[in-house]
């Protein structure tokens, strides 16, 4: 039997014993459908390790509580869910960055505190088996994310000091923060910029400080994140869409068909084993790092711009490798 089954048989013994029904092993087994061993193993996991004062009524031929003030623990977890759990926390604190690790470790210490679950499982041992490997990330001051979601609920505009990292330039701008967004552990604002009359996305570790002002603001209607979103390129939205095609050789086209690049994708399977994937998108900045990282793997057929930006790039490249490195 699973530990969610022991669990749910636990909490029906409880319910019939707490409206003195008096339940005893037989018509517990026959209306659970198992046997009598199971139950009273049920009733000495319910007196041993939850402490349930269970005593047994001759009288009435069923059990009842001597203490009727007594309850179950606020918290019972089956081994499964604790894994579950302790993987959520895990991934949460490598995935979604380190601004909320000493919430995190919080809950954790306040949930292991007070488990008295149908199975133990030590969070250590469990470290021992899992490993989630972070990518390297801005760090983000807790307060500021908090202050975010909050603008975001409450619909107040917020002002910040932000760095535009593409001209080298500080700037103020007021905007209406409308998404929180998490990529591989950095988190990014998606709002109306009342700077340039536009929606844009912020990388939040390029804020200094920030005001959530009282001024409020009405989410426009007709802004819908996935549709808009569906633009992008990884975080990159860019400027108006158009169509990607880069062809990658046999080697790469093992990895590439694993995953979903884009929702608007496309692939073309070649007849030497490679492939061309195809996507709408106005991201090609993000498409150019991209693609250039995988080397002479892939080639970009189109738009003809973004192949010319490659081949620049990829010539200076072989500038840079030609001769001695100075040290």
């Amino acid at each position: 039997m699973s530990g969610r089954q022991q669990l749910e048989r636990i909490m029906e013994i409880d319910r019939q014993v707490r409206a003195k029904l008096y339940p005893n092993a037989r018509s517990l087994a026959r209306e659970l459908e198992v046997s009598e061993r199971t139950i009273y193993q049920d009733r000495q996991f319910l007196m041993d390790r939850l402490g349930a004062p269970l005593a047994y009524d001759r009288q009435r031929g069923g059990w009842y509580y001597t203490d009727p003030t007594w309850v179950l623990p606020s918290v019972l977890m089956t081994q499964g869910e604790l894994l579950a759990f302790f993987l959520s926390v895990e991934a949460a604190r490598r995935c979604l960055g380190t601004p909320f690790e000493a919430a995190l470790r919080s809950a954790v210490k306040k949930i292991t505190a007070s488990l008295k679950a149908p199975v133990e499982v030590n969070l250590e041992e469990l470290r021992r088996s899992f490993t989630f490997a972070s990518y390297p990330n801005v760090g983000v001051p807790e307060e500021f994310l908090l202050d975010l979601q909050r603008a975001v609920q409450e619909q107040h505009q917020v002002k910040i000091h932000y760095y535009t990292a593409s001209r080298g330039c500080w700037q103020e701008r007021v905007v209406d923060p409308y998404h929180l967004y998490n990529r591989s552990g950095d988190w990014y604002l998606i709002a109306f910029d009342h700077l340039r009359s536009a929606y844009r996305i912020f990388h939040t570790g390029r804020v200094d400080r920030w005001e959530v002002l009282k001024s409020g603001f009405t989410r426009d209607p007709d802004f819908h994140l996935e549709e808009w979103m569906g633009q992008a390129f990884q975080i990159e939205r860019g400027e108006e869409p158009v169509e990607v095609a880069v062809r990658f050789d046999a080697y790469q086209a093992r990895y590439i068909r694993e995953r979903r690049w884009h929702p608007t994708q496309t692939v073309e399977e070649l007849p030497d084993g490679g492939l061309i994937l195809r996507f709408r998108t106005g991201g090609l900045a993000e498409v150019k790092r991209w693609v250039m990282g995988y080397g002479s793997h892939a080639e970009v057929l189109a738009p003809q711009s973004l192949r010319e930006e490659v081949a620049a790039e990829a010539g200076e490249v072989v500038k840079l490798y030609r001769g001695s490195p100075e040290m």
